[in-house]
């Protein structure tokens, strides 16, 4: 290493020894000085060249190796692996020019740098998720013994949790036994095994219009004929549900009944019982995705509440609230068919994850939890009256005002489109979400759905100023 090399290290504030040197040589090997099989420094002479301990570079060393980004060769050194240097995201942008398809929000959010805004995402900011909750539980965790930091959790999940989640579900109408519960790895999983439970392909699967996007993905993996039906503000439309379900006869209808996403809109209990009577008499299942459930300020209707877990199978997760990154669901279903999903899931995961479960569990049980909902309810009601606010300025109009959650369903100006007006947004490192990624039939191209939470910054709305002038 050269004297530049030297001081790049010494100039590189703000990172430890450890990850300077990574970064060194990840540079060295992007910049073609480092080769595909070129063998690098011995570790004492890169340690002297830059001035850190041999014990330094043996760790940056190590985890180069863990990221397969250089190899080790007992006896002979270490060598640059033979392939493409490591893609980062910060050498590459999202890809503007994709598909606005179900896909799209998610890979602009998921891929975004930090320093972009994502008023288009589907989660809060990580400063509003109870952090210290989850420290406390990372150190309740880390004094487990053996068995829960190493071993396998068993199929239907850690029973603790179970009673758990039974006993919130019981504070808003719905009686399950923690022997009805199984957990899973998210409320995305949950659907998945549920899919794989249920249908063959080509069998119809019944959604809203709008729905969440992943909805459609999930069920094009299965390879499932998807129908929709329109979304009012206080459930799907009767009279197109009643038709819809009748002349396509689907297997599964998948919905929100709590706050829907993405308008924000919740189920009546008159939409409910219709809802379970046509699926009655057409022996349709219901999945009830309820991963918003902490948000709301009255807990509305749930079809599982009114059916009994009959024939509609009740799911959720802990990521909206807690945290994204510890990921933990569930699905609550009639005892002989969480047999059949415990069986299921052995094939397809094994075992639970029982130390994401144990600290799930943990934060959960801190009495500080309840105080952080209550605290982000007012917060987001103060986001969705601010949001509302400086949209309805730049003309573009909320489709309802939701009572709770983080969402709204608005349409902008005439002769604005949605996908248009993403697209220019992300150019400008703005993540939005345009209307017709959770439309099947394609009929919302003027609306767009925003999180409040992450529409604060009043960039968002120069932004979109901006745009929207030019466009209309």
């Amino acid at each position: 290493m050269d004297t530049k090399a030297v001081q790049m290290v010494e100039n590189a504030k703000g990172q430890t020894r450890v990850a300077t040197v990574m970064s060194t040589i990840r540079q060295r090997i992007a910049g073609r000085t480092l080769t595909p099989g070129a063998k690098l420094p011995s570790v004492r002479r890169l340690a002297s060249s830059l001035d850190v301990s041999t014990s330094t570079v043996v760790e940056a060393y190590d985890r180069l190796v863990a990221e397969g980004a250089i190899l080790s060769r007992p006896g002979s050194g270490f060598y640059v692996a033979s392939q493409v240097a490591p893609f980062t995201l910060t050498q590459a942008g999202p890809k503007v020019d994709r598909a606005v398809d179900p896909f799209w929000v998610s890979r602009q959010s998921l891929e975004a740098n930090d320093d972009n805004l994502k008023p288009g995402c589907g989660w809060l900011p990580p400063s509003w998720l109870p952090e210290d909750s989850i420290r406390r539980a990372l150190r309740t965790l880390s004094r487990a013994d053996g068995a829960t930091l190493a071993d396998y959790g068993s199929p239907l999940g850690l029973p603790g949790l179970r009673q758990l989640v039974a006993r919130r579900m019981a504070e808003k109408g719905m009686e399950a036994s923690p022997d009805q519960i199984m957990l899973t790895e998210s409320g995305t999983q949950a659907i998945d095994l549920l899919c794989r439970f249920l249908l063959e392909p080509g069998d119809t699967v019944l959604v809203d219009d709008p729905c969440y996007f992943n909805f459609h993905a999930l069920l094009r993996a299965h390879r499932a004929k998807i129908v929709s039906v329109p979304y009012t503000p206080n459930g799907p439309s009767i009279d197109a549900f009643a038709s819809t379900v009748s002349e396509h006869r689907p297997r599964l209808y998948i919905t929100n009944s709590g706050i829907h996403n993405p308008t924000g809109a919740a189920l009546s209990p008159v939409t409910a019982h219709r809802v379970l009577k046509i699926a009655n008499e057409f022996d349709l299942t219901i999945i009830e995705d309820d991963i918003f459930s902490d948000l709301e300020q009255v807990p509305a209707p749930r079809l599982a509440a009114f059916d009994g877990l009959d024939r509609v199978i009740h799911i959720g997760s802990f990521s909206k609230t807690l945290s994204a990154s510890a990921r933990c669901g569930f699905v609550a279903a009639k005892p002989e068919w969480i047999e059949g999903l415990t069986d299921l899931k052995i094939a397809t995961s094994f075992g639970g994850g029982r130390m994401t479960a144990e600290l799930v569990f943990n934060a959960l049980s801190d009495g500080s939890y309840r105080k952080h909902l209550d605290a982000t309810r007012l917060r987001l009601g103060q986001a969705m009256n601010d949001v509302s606010s400086r949209l309805e300025k730049l003309g573009v109009t909320p489709w309802i005002r939701p009572t709770a959650g983080m969402f709204l369903w608005c349409q902008l100006p005439d002769g604005a489109d949605a996908t248009d007006v993403a697209r220019a947004a992300l150019e400008r490192k703005v993540v939005m979400a345009p209307g017709n990624a959770f439309s099947l039939s394609q009929s919302a191209t003027s609306f767009m759905r925003f999180n409040v939470s992450q529409s604060l910054d009043p960039r968002v709305f120069e932004v979109l100023g901006d745009i929207l002038r030019r466009r209309v």
